[in-house]
């Protein structure tokens, strides 16, 4: 974890004297802590980590997580009643002039216990976190890879599943339960299903509508897989598609290739976001593209980056991405097209693989 902390200070503008991640109770919990400590288990509640120039840290926890914090390589500092937590900051933090916090995880309550330790001036540091993450080693991307793995058998797996009559959420909890049996820990967000009209609303949750012969199903989830997330979505059609339908499923997939061409090295966000934006738009679907083309993966399913015009990032080996083009039609439907890469020397790899052709059920 030694390569991690050394990342996030080597990202840091100016001299620093400490970094401290602080958690408070769920879903406040700060996902950088499991990043530097290398924990996979336990909720950490409360608990934080210290950070030092040296790229060394600590972790403090209370008895509840002491066995699960004992997995990490970072000596740990059990914390029996409240107050001690205030101790151990007054401790740690005596004579540092400068320590960085995470701000855009970090409540106010939590961040005032560290004001109220300290007479250094506490500074953000979120953005080289961020940078830092989007930055994947060699264990973070096989945990994606395992991920990615389950969630493209279980989209397969769906082909055979989807038939008229069955309700949106019931293909929804099959999705969730196959990719357990498939060594899930779990799902990376709320399974989509939508299916028809529903079809055409990107962030829908599973609902009671019976899909019938005839709709586009969207199908848009991930599997968490030792805190990482994959993300994957695979529009399908029942029955025989229409040449409209058709038509649609076409222009996506064009622009979904042609943006996954482009992804290489050097090449910014936004370029790859308009290749994609610029094919739809040349179409009769012109501005039915909504969203940005896709967001970065770790141990967040949207994990501070992404490929999107607002977004300022030049693509580098190691990040990792959602290439995700869609067309939304309100009232008859949509069709999204998603798969999870990494960036390489050379160009991308593509960590999904179920088919992306047009799938008549």
């Amino acid at each position: 974890m030694k390569e991690r902390i050394k990342r996030i200070f080597e990202h840091v503008e100016g001299d620093i004297d400490g970094i401290i991640i602080l958690n408070s109770t769920k879903p406040h919990v700060d996902l950088t802590f499991y990043y530097v400590t290398g924990l996979i288990n336990g909720e950490f509640e409360g608990s934080g980590a210290i950070m030092y120039p040296d790229f060394s840290g600590e972790i403090f926890t209370s008895p509840l997580e002491e066995e699960s914090a004992l997995k990490s390589s970072m000596p740990v500092t059990v914390l029996k009643k409240r107050n001690e937590r205030d101790d151990l900051f007054k401790e740690r933090l005596k004579g540092m002039k400068r320590v960085g916090v995470n701000s855009t995880e970090l409540t106010y309550h939590a961040y005032m216990k560290i004001r109220e330790a300290t007479d250094a001036e506490i500074v953000d540091i979120s953005d080289a976190i961020i940078e830092s993450r989007n930055l994947k080693d060699r264990e973070e991307l096989d945990r994606l890879r395992k991920a990615c793995w389950i969630a493209s058998r279980v989209a397969e797996d769906m082909i055979d599943f989807i038939e008229p009559g069955m309700k949106e959420y019931e293909l929804a909890a099959e999705i969730s339960y196959r990719m357990r049996k498939l060594g899930g820990h779990g799902d990376a967000f709320d399974v989509i299903a939508s299916s028809g009209p529903n079809s055409a609303e990107p962030h829908y949750t599973a609902g009671g509508r019976v899909i019938e012969k005839g709709d586009f199903v969207v199908m848009d989830f991930g599997s968490l897989y030792k805190r990482y997330h994959s993300d994957i979505t695979r529009t399908y059609v029942v029955g025989e598609a229409t040449q409209k339908q058709k038509k649609i499923y076409e222009t996506v997939l064009k622009a979904h290739d042609a943006a996954m061409a482009m992804i290489k090295p050097g090449t910014t966000g936004a370029e790859v976001h308009n290749r994609a934006a610029d094919i739809i738009n040349d179409t009769e679907f012109r501005g039915m593209f909504t969203h940005g083309l896709g967001h970065s993966l770790g141990l967040s399913v949207h994990d501070g980056s992404g490929l999107s015009p607002n977004v300022d990032v030049d693509l580098a080996p190691g990040m990792v991405y959602t290439v995700e083009p869609g067309i939304y039609i309100p009232g008859y439907g949509g069709v999204r097209i998603e798969d999870d890469i990494v960036v390489t020397e050379k160009g991308c790899e593509v960590l999904t693989d179920a088919t992306r052709e047009l799938v008549e059920l």
